[in-house]
């Protein structure tokens, strides 16, 4: 991972190893002052049992305290050249793609791609220094079992759709290996890959992942669609979403994050756009954390969202579980396991059964926006402590003034006796 946010995290741990009572992240740059929050401690300061499920190996996991406030802002996430829709083509070269070519890609520069074929492959093999950028000018592949695009190395790999063309990129069958390299997706990257534009981009994948980057996967701009029989949009360190209007139909998870070498990473941000995600597992799952800071966030899966520390600061979102609603599990040992909503409009629903639409395996701790819950069996289920301290919650068309006594994750036994562990460092 190259650019800022692993720094940044890294030193975020580090600070909370060194020091007992660490300051809260600096919010300015994404959601203003929030000095009510920011007083509070983080239970383990607090003396308390908050989290006692999820804190017991994760002594030194970043958590409420250090955490209120934003925990990525857009400032850490993008640079100019991400977030611009055009691109300079002065110097560029213009390729057509042809059937049953492989295009190699091994300078720096800008690539225009035009026409239809099949099974043909823009193979990107440039020094690791060098910025690629691929110009999507009506460009239709269709291949048998490779990607379309094909990233080995770069710095950086932008795929920028001119404005309003249409573009298509297909995979029918079951993608093959490039020797050690399993390939799975129909845009597939080892390195920073960055989508934007203003025109449309389709994906098509039938037996595998939509988009992948096995770094930093960017959204900031154009018009995305992806069918999935996996993942639609999958990275290792992160995904982030700064514009654009996206929809997803995946048979997995609409966007999934992980690094399987490191805990610390596998996050998705979401500061824009407009994104409607079907899916058939995760909506959207990210095992560090996920933050959602504004958007129009439609999805409708089985788990709708999940992280290890969800963090909800603004957007308009529609959330529809047949599972649960909102879930905080346990999958990074450097955050605490925790749900926060600190603003924004957030309707959450859920089926029947085994179902919560906001699940807790730690904390929730609720400070600002509106939560429009519908469940016929949980609204609020938490293994730790619930904190409120603001906001509008409505149950099934009540509006509460407080966080519910739910079951607390220990064989559905209700703890209704110790008013949600409030003895235990207070519910509020």
């Amino acid at each position: 991972m190259k650019n800022t946010n692993k720094k940044i995290l890294v030193s975020l741990i580090a600070g909370a190893m060194l020091l007992a009572s660490a300051t809260a992240v600096s919010a300015a740059a994404v959601w203003g002052s929030r000095s009510s929050q920011t007083a509070q401690s983080s239970p383990f300061q607090q003396g308390n049992m908050g989290g006692m499920t999820s804190y017991a190996a994760k002594t030194n996991a970043l958590s409420y305290a250090d955490l209120t406030g934003g925990i990525v802002s857009s400032e850490d996430l993008f640079s100019k050249r991400d977030l611009k829709q055009t691109a300079d083509l002065s110097e560029a070269q213009t390729i057509t793609v042809t059937n049953n070519a492989t295009i190699e890609i091994t300078e720096e520069g800008v690539y225009v791609l035009t026409g239809t074929a099949a099974n043909c492959t823009v193979k990107i093999e440039a020094d690791k220094e060098a910025k690629i950028q691929l110009v999507l000018d009506g460009v239709t592949i269709t291949n048998d079992d490779f990607p379309a695009i094909y990233v080995i190395s770069a710095d950086k790999v932008f795929v920028t759709t001119t404005e309003s063309s249409e573009n298509t990129l297909t995979v029918t069958g079951t993608f093959k290996a490039d020797g050690s390299t399993n390939t799975d997706a129909v845009i597939w990257s080892k390195e920073d890959l960055v989508l934007n534009g203003k025109g449309t981009l389709t994906v098509v994948s039938a037996k595998g992942n939509g988009i992948t980057s096995k770094d930093d996967l960017k959204v900031t701009g154009g018009t995305l669609s992806i069918t999935s029989a996996l993942d639609a949009l999958e990275a290792n360190d992160s995904i982030v979403i700064y514009d654009g209007n996206i929809t997803i139909s995946s048979q997995k998870d609409g966007l999934h994050a992980e690094n399987e070498d490191d805990d610390s990473v596998g996050y998705i941000w979401i500061g824009g756009g407009t994104l409607n995600i079907t899916a058939k597992s995760d909506g959207i799952q990210g095992t560090s954390f996920v933050q959602i800071d504004s958007g129009t966030v439609t999805v409708s899966a089985s788990e709708g969202i999940e992280g290890t520390y969800v963090q909800i600061g603004g957007g308009t979102l529609n959330v529809t579980g047949t599972d649960d609603g909102i879930n905080a599990s346990n999958k990074s040992s450097a955050y605490e396991t925790a749900i926060e909503i600190a603003g924004g409009s957030l309707t959450v629903a859920v089926g029947q059964g085994d179902t919560d639409a906001l699940d807790a395996n730690g904390n929730i701790y609720v400070s600002g926006g509106t939560i429009n819950v519908t469940s016929t069996v949980s609204s609020f289920d938490y293994d730790g402590t619930a904190t409120y301290t603001g906001g509008t919650i409505i149950i099934n068309g009540t509006q509460v003034d407080s966080i519910p006594e739910e079951t607390m994750g220990m064989g559905g036994m209700q703890m209704g006796g110790f008013g949600g562990m409030g003895s235990f460092g207070g519910r509020h």
